[in-house]
């Protein structure tokens, strides 16, 4: 019996030890994953709790914690089983921000002036009404069904579709919306605000104010060996620089979401690996880089927060798009940009157009061109803040599509051949693209 005892007792030891190790360190990033996205899904979605965890918060791990909302001060705090708890707060025109114990909640701050533009036009350039539009070129029984099989059927959690647009010629011809979401609810597009964050780039050279060509104006990296490293290797995710972007663990990228106070501080600071414009490597890091170059091109904050909507987002119609702030008051230019269905619709739009929306030309057409081109390391599968087929990586679909993508398969997908326009939301990247993207376009007949 006493035997018995020993080995349980080294079992329960190594038990402790294996929890010490692996788990614990991560309880601060589930208990800040948890906080942070009933924040937002909250107060900027109106959501309730037990759909947040059901919805957004039922992935492995996250579900652990536990999680309260202040309603009257507009705040949530997460525990993972009683440890580890943190806390995010809401801004009206920042959205939600998770913070640590040192962030001052009293401490004043700007929020973006927003512009709502009344245009007595139809959809996607105004606020009337849509008209119906029949097309005799689309088969429009074997749209319905595709867009109806994007969805999955009741008691099932598989697709995990929210939202579908189908947009031809300016037209919306399928749109259709899980229960509980509707043309009003606003999703998060996570890594598609990646190709916002791109976009700025491209209307500031428009504008005369940036050269992408010429080395990232980084102070840090001026007497170095990442000098040479462009704003174009950048955009490319062709820097060289060191970074883990890995979700499945403490990486490069979690710690910068659900710890660092300036986001775009993280990737600054790496070193070079490779020698620029020879190694591509997704990064989350890079972006909210740009992001902090951005901030540093404009006089002061209120000019720089009031840039994102002014220039793109307002100027286009996305009025429901909100970017969420980091501690420093960045916009997290990675990850957390949300907007409707039918907004993120008008920002692929806005690229099918090549930069014109309803006659005013925002970024030069040669934009549209340049981050539709493979970037040389990328094997066809990635341009500027895009993702593209060029490479095939959809078999049965058009290699001219490119596309903003975000976790759990959110897209913005453009087809300029095609004049088409089609957007996804929803909670699993095991969706079949191929099928569905092929089928939408292949009811448009020839």
């Amino acid at each position: 019996m006493k035997k018995f005892f020993k080995i349980l007792a080294v079992l329960l030891l190594l038990v402790l030890v294996y929890l010490r190790i692996e788990i614990y360190p991560q309880l601060d990033l589930i208990s800040g994953f948890a906080s942070k996205s009933v924040a937002s899904g909250h107060f900027i979605d109106n959501r309730s709790l037990e759909t947040i965890k059901q919805g957004d918060n039922d992935i492995d791990k996250i579900d652990w914690a536990t999680n309260e909302i202040d309603d009257a001060e507009r705040f949530v705090t997460s525990k993972v089983y009683g440890f580890k708890e943190r806390k995010a707060i809401y801004r009206e025109g920042l959205g939600a921000t998770l913070i640590n114990d040192d962030f001052d909640v009293s401490k004043p701050y700007e929020t973006p002036k927003r512009t709502q533009l009344k245009r007595a036009l139809p959809f996607p350039f105004g606020d009337l009404e849509l008209k119906d539009t029949a097309f005799t070129n689309i088969d429009y029984q074997k749209l319905n069904t595709t867009v109806e099989n994007a969805f999955d059927k009741k008691g099932i959690k598989n697709k995990r579709t929210r939202s579908v647009i189908v947009i031809y010629k300016d037209k919306i011809i399928a749109e259709k919306y899980d229960v509980g979401f509707n043309k009003n609810s606003k999703i998060l597009g996570w890594s598609m605000t990646k190709s916002i964050t791109g976009t700025l780039f491209g209307i500031l050279q428009k504008q005369g104010k940036i050269d992408i060509d010429k080395p990232a104006p980084i102070d840090e990296w001026a007497t170095d060996s990442r000098k040479n490293i462009t704003l174009n290797d950048l955009l490319h995710m062709n820097s060289g620089l060191e970074w883990e972007e890995n979700y499945e663990k403490i990486s490069d990228a979690t710690k910068m979401l659900f710890q660092a106070e300036d986001m775009g501080k993280l990737q600054l600071e790496k070193p070079k690996q490779f020698a620029p414009n020879t190694h591509w490597n997704y990064s989350s890091g890079t972006t909210n880089l740009l992001s902090k170059i951005l901030r540093n091109k404009f006089k002061t904050h209120q000019d720089y927060l009031d840039f994102w909507y002014s220039s793109l987002l307002d100027k286009i119609g996305m009025n429901s798009a909100l970017v969420e702030t980091d501690m420093a008051g960045n916009f997290v230019g990675s990850s957390y940009g949300w907007a409707t269905t039918r907004d993120w619709a008008k920002f692929g739009l806005l690229y099918l157009h090549k930069g014109n929306w309803n006659g005013e030309q925002l970024f030069d057409e040669s934009w549209a061109k340049y981050v539709a081109t493979p970037t040389n390391t990328s094997n066809g599968r990635y341009g500027a803040h895009f993702w593209l087929n060029a490479g095939g990586y959809f078999p049965d679909v058009p290699r001219d599509m490119f596309y903003a993508s975000g976790y759990q398969g959110q897209m913005v997908a453009v087809f300029p051949s095609h004049d088409l326009v089609i957007v996804r939301m929803g909670l699993s990247e095991d969706f079949d693209f191929n099928g569905f993207l092929s089928e939408v376009v292949g009811s448009l007949k020839n």
